[in-house]
């Protein structure tokens, strides 16, 4: 039966060609002419072919012992349930929660005198890190001092002749008042000479120290800074098409390439602005203090934005599409032969190479995961080679 209709196929085919041979010219030339019978006839064997794969899938079906064929050798494997999580995939760094850059409280920059640190020096919050000129703040504390001394002297010889009962009470009083405004202005010039020296506001090493003795600090290219390295985070860039799936304590895994080490974490920041050059935003996440971890290491973020539990899935490269949708072949016995079968399906998200299953498939069904291409609906197949 399955012969004769190709036979009738063909024959089709020839008289087609002979039809075609038989007209005549409008006025084309011969070479347009036989480009637009080629044509014809190549739309005419798509046609044919399609009609005699689908009436051989009929026949097939009716008929088992119809199929010339001998079964396609595939590869199957039996599905089951499993957890799905999907995942996005950044590349970050490690970053300091603390930097400071170390400044003087002097109002204008001044000569550097002393330097006591180095680059890479460990620190600790208050430590001297270098000395300012304080030659006119060191005259004007020993001018105030010798004027605090002054007033002090007046006002002892004015409180001995007062216990004399000699001299008047605001006489007394006024003597006060001189050493106590001394006074404030002794204290006011020894926290002005203070100002020229500049100590550490926060513990931690001192990442960079580009001055020099002799230079002027503070200064665009002499500066101290100090990172403390025993408080550090992580930091990625967000596309944004992720904001509404990315938040404050998702779920991330650190992978630290250099060390071959991993750990898993939590944003505790999720930037709520997009940067407009990139169209990202900004994430961090708090590590663990470990003295293997250094500032502007490389570090590879893994966000999980989606999680399933006991759901299915399939290699991605299985899922196949016709004019009715998406569907994968399993393998399914039928009266002691084994046959491809369509299974439509629903699909949900993908991750590597897993595509997540939502309906269409269940645990226990014989996904077909090689020898696949090609295959028709009721197509006779084996697992093992003969």
């Amino acid at each position: 039966m399955q012969k004769q209709f190709i036979g009738l196929v063909f024959t089709a085919i020839i008289f087609s060609l002979y039809a075609c041979s038989g007209k005549t010219g409008t006025g084309n030339s011969p070479l347009a002419e036989k480009k637009a019978k080629l044509e014809t006839l190549k739309k005419q064997q798509d046609d044919l072919t399609k009609q005699i794969t689908s009436l051989q899938a009929e026949i097939i079906q009716l008929d088992p012992s119809a199929n010339p064929e001998k079964a396609k050798l595939v590869a199957v494997e039996k599905l089951s349930s499993e957890n799905f999580n999907h995942y996005i995939n950044l590349q970050g760094k490690v970053d300091a929660q603390n930097i400071a850059y170390v400044t003087s409280r002097k109002p204008q920059p001044a000569q550097v005198k002393g330097l006591y640190v180095k680059q890479g020096d460990y620190v600790k919050k208050g430590q001297l890190l270098l000395t300012l000129d304080n030659s006119l703040a060191q005259k004007s504390v020993d001018a105030a001092q010798t004027q605090l001394n002054y007033y002090k002297d007046i006002y002892q010889r004015r409180s001995n002749l007062w216990k004399e009962n000699i001299g008047t009470q605001v006489e007394l009083t006024t003597a006060k008042a001189n050493v106590d405004q001394a006074q404030n202005t002794l204290n006011q010039a020894e926290e002005e000479l203070g100002f020229s020296n500049v100590y550490a506001d926060i513990s931690g090493v001192a990442d960079e120290v580009t001055i020099h003795i002799g230079e002027t600090f503070p200064s665009t290219t002499g500066y101290i800074k100090i990172v403390n390295t025993g408080d550090l985070k992580v930091t990625a860039q967000v596309p944004e098409n992720y904001l509404d799936r990315v938040k404050t304590g998702s779920t991330v895994k650190i992978i630290f390439p250099d060390l071959n080490d991993s750990i898993t974490s939590k944003i505790n920041v999720a930037g709520k602005v997009i940067d407009p050059s990139n169209r990202t935003f900004l994430i961090e996440a708090r590590l663990p203090a470990n003295s293997l971890y250094k500032p502007n290491q490389l570090a590879f973020v893994r966000i999980m934005d989606y999680a399933a539990t006991n759901t299915l899935t399939v290699p991605v490269n299985t899922l196949q599409t016709d004019e009715q949708g998406k569907y994968v072949l399993v393998a399914v016995m039928e009266n002691g032969k084994m046959y491809a079968r369509k299974k439509r399906v629903e699909v949900g998200e993908m991750y590597n190479d897993q595509l997540e299953i939502k309906s269409g498939l269940s645990g226990g069904d014989m996904l077909i995961t090689d020898g696949f291409q090609n295959l028709y609906d009721g197509q006779l197949i084996t697992t093992s080679a003969t």
